[in-house]
Order: structure tokens, then sequence, then C-alpha cells
């Protein structure tokens, strides 16, 4: 989501560590003390002793070293992340990974987080990413749009595709800088919907997730000529596909901070990382198909997502390839909207063929047909209010001039 930030002082960026390890006391210093233009502000001590509370005026940057084995620091956090607000950005520095940890600093809003050993240069990396930009510029963070499928052959992957496509032609102004995320790394077939090569080194990045930063993410993305960029890895179908959840996460979060959209193809299988994902999601789709037993694993996926998330974001269900029953015997819309009760979203109507076409053309179901009926009905779920008029005019606009995709 879109948010504004107080401004930061004009004439010297100025970083807040709060910590009580002497020697990555020592290395904040000789890593920060070389530019002049960097003003440092370093508190000793514990953020438990301090009852999370913290004197953040005029900070740029606050970085946290709290002890992610004592559970009183991580609640001194929770109590400081409401205090601050949306500005100063706060990183995070943990002793070790751990994925329950990560879930719960997602929950905080944290910038970002980072864990010891932590170099020079990777810290100042994240105190740049996450530092507001010039005096009067607004910062964006990603939206989110979540994709899980609650049986399998759901039509997930086409859902995700054409969403992807409709938040790229939503802006006001041109193109919206959107990514398309296809976590299936076993099955994944974004890439192949769209005709494109999927340049996501997994096997480079898992020995050292820390070297995973925005150049080596450039080279790992693939374009689309539409402007749309799509992270997706090779298929190995015959590899069971686990990695470390630390990988996952920095992936993640590298994408959803360079990107005002972001949708993710999610895999049916839960994964170690799964809780992150769909912690971290604005909106979080269950799609499912009209069968009995469809309904059932949506209904099941959905107390299950809520039982795990709490007060996370909550599933809603979309019902894809509906084909309405008037007379005919099968299920109707009244007897999916009983069966999932309160979480039921929408139905999708059917086009087989439509959707064939555009997969085996590797383009927009809008390039087959403009104002089709699978088009209409997700932009009434995905767009917000007046922004259909506007991605409508936008795609009209793409047929008189090509448009380049540019990410500063």
């Amino acid at each position: 989501m879109r948010i504004g930030r107080s401004p930061a002082p004009a004439i010297q960026t100025k970083v807040v560590v709060l910590t009580a390890d002497a020697a990555f006391a020592d290395s904040v210093r000789a890593t920060f003390s070389a530019s002049a233009q960097i003003g440092l502000d370093i508190v000793n001590g514990r953020l438990a002793e301090r009852d999370g509370q913290i004197d953040v005026a005029g900070a740029t940057v606050v970085v946290a070293d709290v002890d992610s084995a004592d559970e009183s620091e991580l609640q001194a956090l929770e109590r400081l992340m409401p205090r601050i607000g949306n500005w100063p950005p706060v990183v995070a520095v943990t002793q070790s990974f751990d994925g329950d940890v990560a879930r719960r600093l997602m929950q905080m809003r944290v910038a970002d987080f980072l864990v010891k050993p932590v170099s020079p240069v990777e810290l100042v990396r994240t105190c740049a990413r996450v530092a507001k930009p010039p005096a009067g510029a607004e910062t964006t963070q990603a939206q989110i749009f979540t994709f899980l499928p609650a049986v399998g052959g759901a039509g997930v992957t086409t859902l995700a595709v054409q969403t992807a496509m409709l938040l790229l032609n939503s802006g006001a102004r041109g193109k919206s800088s959107t990514c398309l995320v296809d976590l299936d790394f076993q099955h994944g077939s974004c890439a192949d919907y769209l005709d494109i090569e999927p340049r996501l080194n997994l096997s480079e990045i898992e020995p050292r997730p820390e070297r995973l930063d925005r150049q080596l993410l450039e080279v790992m993305i693939s374009q689309h000529p539409s402007g749309l960029a799509v992270v997706a890895a090779p298929n190995r179908p015959a590899e069971m596909r686990l990695f470390d959840p630390d990988m996952v996460t920095r992936l993640l979060d590298l994408v959803s901070s360079h990107f005002d959209y972001v949708v993710f193809d999610m895999p049916r299988t839960w994964f170690s990382w799964t809780d992150s994902v769909l912690l971290g999601s604005d909106r979080l789709f269950v799609v499912s198909e009209t069968t009995v037993p469809g309904l059932r694993h949506a209904k099941q996926l959905v107390d299950a997502i809520r039982e795990r998330l709490g007060e996370g974001p909550q599933p809603q269900v979309i019902i894809n390839r509906f084909v309405p029953k008037m007379f005919s015997p099968g299920l109707r819309k009244s007897d999916i909207e009983q069966a999932i009760g309160d979480a039921f979203l929408a139905c999708i109507p059917n086009d087989y063929g439509l959707v064939r076409e555009a997969i085996d053309r590797g383009v927009p179901l809008e390039d087959v047909k403009k104002g089709n009926k699978i088009t209409l009905q997700l932009k009434k779920l995905v767009l917000p209010p007046g922004a259909a008029k506007t991605a409508k005019e936008t795609a009209d606009g793409a047929k008189k001039f090509k448009l380049s995709w540019a990410r500063s």
C-alpha cells in the first residue's frame, strides 16, 4: 500500500542504532563514520530494558539489534513499532534466522531484517534501500496480491497472470511497475503462459542468500513485451525443491520494495515460508472449481488459514470457470455461497477457448478479445474504484504507442 512519510532532515541522514553488542556497535561506527553526511546515534542497551521506547526524533533509519531468542525483546519491538508509525523505517538485526521470528517481524511491519554477522556493505545497502528519498518525494510500498489454489487445476496461474496484466495497465499516467512472481518452484508455469524464458537461478542464490540484491535480481527478472516483470525459475518436475526460508523471504522482500504491485502465484503445497508470504499479502485469494470436492477443499483451506494467520489478511474464495445453471442439474451460485460462507468473493465465468488461445500465444486475454467477461470480472475484484476506466484507456492507448518498461 502507498504510505506517505514525514519529512526527514534535509541536510544530514541520521541513523539510530540500538544495541547491547559492543562488537556490533564498533562495526557500525566504523561503517558510518567515513561519511560526513551521515549522523550516527548509538544507543547502548537492550530494547526490553527501555520498555520498547527509544528517541527517534529526526532519524532517517532505526537499526534495532534484538535477541530473537528473548521473548521480552520481541515484545518490546512490538510495542516500539506502533509508536514509531510509518517513519522512520526500522531494520531489525537478529543473532540467527528463525521462520517464526521472521513471520512476527513481518507482522510488525519492520522495513527489513538482517542476521548476524552483518557485513558493512550489507548494512549500508539495507539502510539506503529503506531510507526515504529526497524531501517532498513519496515513498511507495508494493500492494501484494496472492493467489493460492485449493485444488489442482483450478486455473490459479491464469488468474494471477491476468491480474498482473490488469494492475500493470492501471496507472493514471501510463503503466504501473508490476511484478509477477511464480512461487511454484517445481511445477510453475507463469513463464510458459507468457512465452518467456524463466531466469531465476535458485541454485546460485541458495548457498548465500545475502548475495541477493537489486542488481542480481535485475539479472534474474524476465521481461514480457507488455512491460510486465516476471520472476520465475525453470521447471524441475523430477525434483522435490525445498529451499531455505531465509532465501525466499529475502527474494520476496526485495521484489516488494521495488514495484508498485506484486502478484504471487502460489503452489498448492504448504512450505515453511508460506505463512510469511500470506501474512505479507494485501489481498489473499483462494481459487477453487465448481465441484463439491473443490468447495470442500476451499472451505477447509480458508479455515486453516484463519487459524494460522489469526488477525492477518483474510482469505477470499474465487470459484473459477463457473457456468451458471438455470434449469439443468449442477451447482448453482447459491449453493457455492452456502458452502463457502462469508469467505466467498465471486465466480469467474468459463471461457476455455479464449484462455487456451491466450496461453498458446503468450498474450493477455484482452489481446485476444477486448472486453471479455473474464477480464471484466477480474477488474471488479482487483482494481480500486475508478481504476477500471483508467486501465481501459491505457490499454487502448497501447495500440497507438509502444511503451517500454523502466524502473528506477
